[in-house]
Parts: C-alpha cells; sequence; structure tokens
C-alpha cells in the first residue's frame, strides 16, 4: 500500500506559536502528517487574548467555536465586528484582513481550518492596523 492511503492520528499535547501571536494546539497539517491542501488546529484563548493583525493571501478559514465567545475584527481598516458564540462557525475568506479577539471575560476555544496544508501559509501581518485597533479599542473604553 503506498503513503497515498496512509491514515494517521494526531494526538493532543503539541502546541506550535504562529506569526498570528497565538500558541495553537497542533492539529492536522502540513507539518504533522503532510497535508497539502487542508489543516486544522485547536485554538485555546485566555480572556484578553489577540491576534496580532493579518490576512491570508488566497486561503480561506472556517473556525468553530467549541466554548465562550470570539470577537472577530475585520475589513480594510478592521471597521467591522461580529461576535462568535459556543457553536457557531466563522468564515473569513482569503484576502479579508482580521483579528480574532477573546474580550469576553472568560476563556474561549475554537477549532480552526483553513484551505491550505499549513496554517502559516499565506499570512500578510498588518501591524499598521494593530495600532489602529488598539486606538480604537481604548478610545471605546473612555
Amino acid at each position: 500500500m503506498s503513503d497515498a492511503y496512509k491514515v494517521q492520528v494526531v494526538s493532543p499535547g503539541k502546541t506550535h506559536t504562529g506569526k498570528q501571536g497565538f500558541t495553537y494546539q497542533s492539529g492536522i497539517s502540513a507539518e504533522t502528517v503532510g497535508a497539502k491542501q487542508v489543516c486544522m488546529a485547536v485554538l485555546p484563548m485566555p480572556n484578553g487574548a489577540r491576534a496580532n493583525a493579518h490576512y491570508h493571501d488566497g486561503i480561506e478559514t472556517i473556525a468553530y467555536l467549541l466554548e465562550g465567545e470570539c470577537v472577530v475584527h475585520y475589513g480594510e481598516r478592521l471597521e467591522r465586528q461580529l461576535t462568535v458564540k459556543a457553536g457557531e462557525q466563522a468564515y473569513v475568506p482569503g484576502g479579508v484582513p482580521h483579528v480574532p479577539s477573546n474580550e469576553s471575560g472568560k476563556p474561549c476555544t475554537c477549532i480552526v481550518v483553513h484551505s491550505s496544508g499549513s496554517d502559516q501559509d499565506g499570512i500578510v501581518m498588518l501591524p499598521e492596523l494593530d495600532q489602529l485597533l488598539t486606538a480604537k479599542l481604548e478610545a471605546s473604553k473612555k
């Protein structure tokens, strides 16, 4: 039987830190099993955790929220936001700037899937939007 028919399991315990600034529980990916067109990881987000602003060039993202709530800031200037609650799924098209953020006061956990073999493929960081979002959030507290 060729390796093309090899079924593999990824056990919990391994982690990796992405350019987005989060530490993921490693799942199926190019790095763990040689996946080419899809990857999946578990993302635990403590209260106050926020990704670095970024987009995935040509790569779609789906997040299924297992527990808690997560705010996703998105758009060219992160001018939009939505709240994803446990049991809901969020879809982010490739090329859309976004910042997942746990602003709920409690931990949240989601399963993240990308249409690429690695969650680090095609990432374009947007540090200018990090500064913009920080200023926006601080102004909203006043």
